[in-house]
């Protein structure tokens, strides 16, 4: 028999022959096999548990079990854009327990896919993923930007500001992972990402979005949340434009606030967005932990100085707002009766058990701290945004699980 040489080629992969035909043929369609086997795996992301595929699994029910040898997912000083992420760090900001971030989300009837952050740089080549909303919304950014950074060499990535939005570029993938500050998702006074204020008087342009979502349009992933800045029972809305001298402010209930703004959003999102193309995920309500007596504290407690989960199985606070979430899932099933697929990246129940993980006085403070407040820590700990690493990197775990199902 005549002996050859050739090169095969399969997906990237040359390998060099001088056997024959025969048997390269057959090196050839074990590879083949073997990239179908590894692809349809990562497809269906095969679970640890029965092996269920994300379509029959719920991720969303489960329990936190502490797991000190996988997590967390990186190491704080190991993220090297950690500086410019706005003071979520705890350990950088003086947090001694890290207990926190020891946790690992364990979904009832399935394992929860690990995060691959070079399994994600991959799958986003050539893309641009938008996380929308307001600072629980730049934590989950935040989070991703960690998640990704170890497997990204440091002359291949960037990070850019330029007003609201700020990017973690990187350059030999073609893609951008952007956070977008519009804590309303339509226009209104705290626009600004630094110069706002949430206890200052809010005023909404309600049926205005266009100079927040122009910015969004081509996004391959967007990735929305709204729910903090709406925690009050009045808002001001806002007929004409902030600079007209003839504005009229009306002074309406929070709800209703929210139903012309959602209205305006999903107006939006039905008209411009392209379906073949752009991914849509929308993150639900992220508990506070701001009334220790929801949990067994005395009243006036709070997260501060917390560091257990709680371990009540369907435990829900006393912090939440039926009529907000009632009116959330009512708009996004609206839309999906409509043909625009939205996933749904449900955190709340399982962050609801999380009163351990909040930045408490851990964090950038942007305010001077008053001799009273010092002597009283609690009375200026955060119980709304999370320590980074810990709760938002499981929001991208879920994230991740979804994204590889939808390309």
């Amino acid at each position: 028999m005549a002996i050859t040489s050739q090169i095969l080629q399969t997906r990237g992969w040359r390998i060099k022959c001088s056997i024959g035909k025969v048997i390269c043929i057959l090196i050839g369609g074990l590879i083949l096999g073997v990239v179908y086997v590894t692809e349809e795996s990562t497809n269906r992301l095969v679970f640890g548990k029965a092996k269920s595929s994300l379509s029959s699994c719920n991720l969303f029910s489960g329990k936190w079990v502490y797991d000190d040898k996988s997590y967390p997912l990186y190491k704080d000083n190991h993220c090297s854009f950690m500086a410019n992420l706005n003071g979520v760090s705890c350990e950088r900001t003086g947090r001694i327990d890290s207990k926190y971030q020891h946790w690992r989300w364990q979904p009832h009837d399935c394992d929860l896919p690990r995060f691959d952050g070079m399994a994600m740089v991959e799958r986003l080549r050539d893309k641009r993923v938008v996380f929308v909303g307001d600072s629980i919304s730049r934590n989950q950014w935040a989070s991703m930007v960690c998640l990704l950074d170890s497997s990204i060499p440091p002359p291949l990535k960037s990070m850019i500001a330029n007003g609201s939005i700020i990017t973690l570029k990187i350059n030999e993938y073609n893609t951008s992972i952007q956070h977008y500050w519009a804590p309303y998702l339509v226009e209104s006074n705290s626009d600004h990402p630094m110069l706002h204020n949430f206890s200052s008087e809010q005023i909404l342009r309600v049926h205005e979005i266009e100079k927040h979502a122009k910015h969004w349009t081509d996004a391959d992933i967007l990735v929305f949340n709204t729910y903090m800045w709406w925690r009050r029972p009045k808002l001001k809305v806002l007929w004409g434009s902030f600079e007209s001298p003839e504005k009229i402010c009306e002074e309406v209930e929070m709800l209703r606030a929210l139903e012309i703004s959602l209205k305006t959003w999903s107006d939006w999102l039905e008209f411009h967005v392209n379906r073949t193309k752009t991914k849509i995920y929308f993150v639900s309500r992220s508990p506070t932990h701001e009334r220790g007596e929801a949990w067994g504290k005395t009243k006036g407690e709070n997260c501060y100085n917390e560091t257990e989960p709680i371990f009540e199985e369907g435990y829900h606070g006393s912090e939440s707002d039926p009529g907000l979430d009632h009116m959330l899932e009512t708009t996004i099933n609206r839309l999906k009766r409509r043909g625009l697929k939205i996933q749904t990246i449900d955190i709340t129940q399982l962050s609801e058990y999380r009163k351990d993980a909040h930045t408490s006085i851990y964090q950038k403070q942007w305010n001077r701290i008053t001799r009273e407040q010092l002597a009283n820590p609690k009375t200026y700990a955060d119980c709304v945004n999370w320590c980074v690493p810990g709760v938002p990197d499981v929001w991208n775990e879920l994230l991740y699980a979804y994204i590889f199902r939808s390309f």
